[in-house]
Order: structure tokens, then C-alpha cells, then sequence
């Protein structure tokens, strides 16, 4: 890994890189409009009808198990289509122009335990402002995975392909304590005061989540609630390992890079755009995959311009390819299968002992294709 990220790139060429990216950011926001509040519009009404659908589903399942399988699948979709594309781009601010209350990114709240407060904190801000920075964004690992050799290794790493399983499964309840920082309650770090103070919101939504899916729906079918009640366990489910699945395939594959703090040292405009370049991969699969990853299979358009509508990055790809190839930039993109692969070998290869070899290169070791 570069101590810098300056190396590869002289300053002339980094700052002429911001600028053709820039222009590529301003062309489509000159071209912001009415097919941006149609398309996210659609999204949304997406969303209620196919979680009305998958629930109405579900208790039809009663009576037929065929429909309560579909059910589930269709509360799934919903689940992810609200985290995805609907959720995470407005929390982003993609849609402020609209001034639309329903599509304000700073009001916004989504179908999952974790507070819209917390995430704009820790995802908006924390994320896409240090990403892949070691010690200072969290989503390096979350607290929990050991994925670049950089990370100390500590023994607890040797059951990570173990509880990585279970990090999928629950990913929700991992958003959601990710901002109370338990790490700096455990060391004495933070007082007992302060995190009650925080806890408090997570509780309040947490427990709304909780009453919705695992009490309410299930009472309205009477003797058959563990019925609804598990339908719902397995939609959650089912976009929780989606939601796991996609993120740690935009941010720990095999070519994706981790920063020392160093890098933040004056920091200029262009070596921002092309840390997310480096820090970032993208996934192949036409529109299904843009749509069911909130487009987030565009993850390096996404770090170049977290506020732009998500659904116009499969637009802007090619320019930003078409730059990248110029300047010598690897532009890392891959099939979901290919990509996860890799990040599924990270998971394994690091839960040993690793070391960074040299003046300051990192160990790439041979991963699956």
C-alpha cells in the first residue's frame, strides 16, 4: 500500500483528474429534473406495494404454503428496495432539490433497527468523507472483521468466518449499534451517561421494528402469528445478507485498498476522487443488479458522487472508466459472483496472521476469479 496517495499520480495530473471529474458530476447535475422525481416516486410507491402485497401474501400462506413463500420473497424485495435504493440514495440527499418532505435526506427514516440519524453520522459523513482510512472509518471491518493485513491481528479474528455468518444475518442490528461506538464504552473511554443518552433513540427504534414485524402483524393472524411472525424473521433476514452482501463486495475485494491516516495530510480535491477510486469496486450485471443494489453496484460513481441521483451512475460508468483508463487508475469492477469470492477469501486468509511486507506494500495474496 502507498503511504501516499499522491505517488502513483504527480499533483498537476491529480488536479486535473479532479477536474474532469467535476465536469462529469456537472453534467448531470445541469441535467437534474422531472425524470429524477418520477423515477425515485416510482421507487417508492414500489416500495409500499410490494410490502402490501408480501404481507397480504404471507397470511394467505396460511392457507396455502406456496403463497407465504411468495410472500416472504416479496416482503424481501420490499425490505431491500426500502434499505437500497430507496433508503440509503435519499439519506444521501440525492433528491433534496425536489423539495419534497417525504424524500428530504435529512428526515428520512427506513424499514430497518438502525436510526437515519446514526447512519447519515457514520455512513454519510464518517465513510464518504475517510474511506478505507485505518482508525478512522469505522466500516473498515465494522469492529468485528479483520479484512487488510494492515488490521492488528488478535486471536478473536481465527472464528471470523464463523461470526461473519451471523454479522450477515443480523447486519441490521450491526448499523445500528455502529455509531454508539461500544468499543470506547468497554475501554473506559466513554461514560456510562453518554451512552445511555445514545442508546436512547436506538432503543425507541429498534423496539418500533421490533412491535411492527414481531407483534402487530403476526396478532392480526390471530392463532397462526408465528406463522407471519416467522415470514417476517426470513424477509429480514433476506435483506439483511443482501444488504451485507453488496456493501462488502463495493469495499473489501481483492484490488480494494486501505489508507494510513497520512493521507489526509493536505489533502487536495483531486487525491480525495482518486482515493475512492482506489478504495472502491463495482459489480457487472445490468439493470436487475443496479436496481436490487440501490445501484451501489456503481460503487465507485457512488464515492465520486454520493448526491448524485444513484440510478444516472450506470450513465456517468463510462466517462469515469474512460478517465480512469487514461490516467493509469485501475477502474475494479467484477460479476457479484467474482467479487464475492474475493471478499469471502479475505474473510478467510485474514482471520491468520498476516504482515505488510517492504516500505510499506501489502501482501496481495492469490484469490478465487
Amino acid at each position: 500500500m502507498s503511504q501516499t496517495v499522491s505517488r502513483s499520480l504527480s499533483p498537476e495530473q491529480l488536479d486535473q483528474l479532479a477536474v474532469e471529474l467535476d465536469a462529469v458530476r456537472a453534467r448531470e447535475v445541469a441535467d437534474l429534473g422531472e425524470k429524477d422525481a418520477r423515477y425515485i416516486r416510482r421507487i417508492y410507491a414500489a416500495v409500499r406495494w410490494t410490502a402490501f402485497a408480501g404481507r397480504g401474501l404471507i397470511y394467505a400462506g396460511i392457507f396455502m404454503p406456496w403463497l407465504w413463500v411468495a410472500g416472504v420473497l416479496l416482503l424481501g424485495l420490499s425490505k431491500i428496495l426500502d434499505n437500497m435504493e430507496l433508503g440509503h440514495n435519499v439519506m444521501h440527499g440525492q433528491y433534496d432539490f425536489l423539495n419534497d418532505p417525504d424524500l428530504n435526506g435529512k428526515t428520512f427514516e427506513w424499514d430497518i433497527v438502525g436510526t437515519s440519524d446514526n447512519w447519515r453520522q457514520t455512513h454519510n459523513y464518517m465513510h464518504h468523507t475517510y474511506t478505507n482510512i485505518k482508525g478512522v472509518d469505522d466500516d473498515v471491518g465494522y469492529g468485528v472483521l479483520r479484512l487488510f493485513p494492515e488490521q492488528r491481528w488478535k486471536p478473536m479474528y481465527l472464528f471470523q468466518p464463523f461470526y461473519s455468518v451471523i454479522f450477515a444475518l443480523l447486519f441490521q442490528w450491526g448499523v445500528a449499534i455502529q455509531e454508539l461506538r461500544l468499543g470506547q464504552l468497554f475501554k473506559g473511554r466513554k461514560a456510562w451517561p453518554r451512552f445511555r443518552r445514545e442508546l436512547a433513540p436506538v432503543a425507541h427504534k429498534a423496539r418500533y421494528q421490533l412491535v411492527k414485524d414481531y407483534l402487530v402483524f403476526p396478532l392480526l393472524a390471530g392463532p397462526h402469528f408465528l406463522t407471519v411472525a416467522a415470514g417476517n424473521l426470513i424477509a429480514n433476514g433476506i435483506r439483511n445478507v443482501w444488504t451485507f452482501s453488496i456493501i462488502f463486495c463495493g469495499h473489501f475485494t481483492r484490488d480494494a485498498e486501505i489508507f494510513p491516516k497520512s493521507v489526509l495530510k493536505d489533502e487536495t480535491r483531486g487525491h480525495w476522487y482518486y482515493r475512492q477510486i482506489r478504495g472502491s469496486s463495482n459489480l457487472t450485471g445490468g439493470p436487475v443488479i443496479d436496481l436490487l443494489s440501490g445501484n451501489l453496484s456503481h460503487q465507485i460513481e457512488h464515492h465520486l458522487y454520493p448526491d448524485i441521483p444513484a440510478w444516472r451512475y450506470s450513465r456517468m460508468a463510462p466517462a469515469v472508466r474512460e478517465i480512469c483508463q487514461r490516467y493509469g487508475i485501475h477502474y475494479n469492477t467484477g460479476s457479484f459472483p467474482g467479487q464475492a469470492a474475493q471478499v469471502t477469501w479475505r474473510i478467510l486468509r485474514h482471520a491468520f496472521p498476516s504482515r505488510v511486507r517492504g516500505q510499506g506494500k501489502r501482501v496481495r495474496e492469490p484469490v478465487p476469479a
